[in-house]
């Protein structure tokens, strides 16, 4: 039996408490097992983003399912872990996650005109509500580049956020208000008045996509203004990568797989857990 929850709940919480649960991109065993061993001593709730590249590159949400299943069991995680779709694309691929074991998914019709995306977003939620999976859903458009997901920043507006939540009944809202994928070129601009009144508008847990690289004020402030998820995936990328680069840049004998990941899944357990401290998910597991 899957020891996975949906983010239902622990968003509800989190939204009610005033802190953050942080979606963690995996990418890789090594990469699942570092942010779970994060959360668990930080008795922290926990979402594994899961794109569609990392589950095509993993070889398929089956094996995504059951790897994650299986670490949940093997490593005695006692903390709320939702597996979630990141960027689904279309029904088809939300279906496949959900039957395929995942406990949430969002589905990503934002490039279409809003009532084709509350449509098609209503149709996931039916069928995910149904077997007991969360569902987030975006209204306007997320800047940047994150595995092949490609966008321009375009604000949601207040009444399709309203619409979205009434309409679509979905339980996390991403709401796009000038966060990016990938890097920031400076410091990023948030449209704080317009996260408020969304959140007040549709009471909805929102989601920050692209928390990479957002200053702790701007983030303290989001969470404030009603953000209870916020995803990271490029900091720990580009802390995996400068430790293993370190690593054989120093050691140029190693060669056991083992040894060269190591240090860089070190590094992902440690700012995963410092990233569960600044969004204030430590401890309310």
């Amino acid at each position: 039996m899957s020891r996975l929850v949906s983010m239902t709940e622990m968003l509800n919480k989190a939204k009610e408490g005033k802190y953050a649960v942080g979606q963690f991109n995996i990418n890789n065993l090594e990469w699942t097992q570092a942010v779970l061993t994060a959360a668990q001593e930080n008795n922290s709730p926990i979402i594994l983003g899961v794109s569609e590249g990392a589950a095509k590159y993993m070889g398929g949400t089956k094996v995504v399912s059951a790897m994650v299943n299986a670490l949940l069991e093997t490593m005695d995680i006692t903390v709320p872990v939702a597996l979630h779709l990141d960027h689904g694309s279309s029904f088809e691929t939300c279906k496949d996650a959900i039957d395929a074991g995942f406990s949430s998914v969002m589905i990503d019709g934002s490039h279409d005109p809003i009532d084709d995306n509350i449509t098609l977003s209503k149709k996931v939620v039916d069928y995910a509500h149904a077997r007991g999976a969360s569902v987030e859903a975006e209204v306007g458009t997320v800047g940047g580049e994150e595995d092949g997901v490609i966008g321009g920043v375009q604000y949601a507006d207040l009444e399709e956020c309203k619409r979205m939540v009434t309409e679509a009944g979905v339980d996390a809202l991403a709401a796009a208000l000038g966060s990016v994928h990938g890097t920031y070129d400076g410091e990023p601009k948030l449209g704080f008045d317009e996260m408020l009144a969304i959140s007040e508008a549709t009471n909805a847990p929102l989601v920050l996509h692209g928390g990479s690289g957002i200053p702790e004020h701007q983030v303290k402030r989001a969470i404030e203004y009603g953000h209870a998820k916020i995803n990271v995936n490029t900091e720990l990328q580009q802390q995996f990568t400068k430790a293993v680069r370190e690593l054989l840049d120093t050691d140029k004998k190693v060669y056991d797989p083992r040894k060269v990941l190591k240090p860089g899944v070190q590094a992902i357990v440690e700012t995963t857990k410092a990233t569960m401290d600044m969004f204030g998910s430590t401890g309310q597991a």
